[in-house]
Formats: structure tokens, sequence, C-alpha cells
């Protein structure tokens, strides 16, 4: 069985949650990857889960590594670009993705992903 994408814009999703995530990006990332990995995505929402999870960073939260759950994937230049893609290339199977950046909402929607915002990974 295909699990549905989930593709996580990790900057944007701690972002989101002024817990002094800019003294460490990379710290940040990697608590929104456990949180990810222990709850294993939305609960409800346009998808049932459970998920094919991947968590995108980018810029200072590089080198996170990817654990049992969650895959992280680096983008080597705009997260956004990486995102898109990796929502163009789910090819017809469901495809969910976290953000709540419009532009790239409207991005990956016109790519055949559906979208939902933070809250839905970090409430």
């Amino acid at each position: 069985m295909t699990l549905p994408l989930l593709v996580v814009d990790g900057a944007n999703v701690v972002g989101s949650v002024p817990d002094g995530w800019w003294k460490d990006r990379r710290g940040a990332a990697e608590r929104l990857r456990d949180r990810l990995a222990e709850r294993g995505g939305p609960q409800d929402g346009p998808l049932p889960g459970p998920f094919e999870i991947v968590l995108v960073v980018e810029g200072r939260a590089r080198g996170v590594a990817s654990v049992p759950g969650v895959r992280v994937e680096e983008a080597p230049g705009s997260g956004d670009d990486l995102i898109t893609e990796l929502a163009r290339s789910a090819a017809g199977r469901p495809c969910l993705v976290v953000t709540a950046d419009r532009e790239l909402r409207r991005r990956v929607e016109e790519a055949g992903a559906l979208t939902t915002g933070p809250r839905a990974v970090f409430p």
C-alpha cells in the first residue's frame, strides 16, 4: 500500500511558534522532526494518515538527520522550490503540504497537492 505523502515546510512551521527558534534553527527543526515522528502527522484534515513524512529544511536548519518515520530533505536553494518539486513528483499519489505560505500553497495546489496550516502538526 502506498501511503499519502506529507511534506512539511520546516522553516514556515517552526516560524509559526514564537519559542526562540531564531536562536537555534537546527534545534527547532530537530524538535519539529521529533514531534512529527511521535505523532505521525495531522490527526484530522483533508487526508487521513498514516503518511510518508518528508520534512524540508533550509539555511541554518541544515544538518538535521532523518529518523524512523521522518525523512529530512535539505533544500540546496529555496525550500519552496524543493517542496513544489516533491508535490509534483507525487505523480497521482495523495500529497498534503503543511505551510502557511500563500504563494507556496498556490504553487503546490497547482501541482495537485492539498494544503493545511502549521497548526495541523504544531498545535
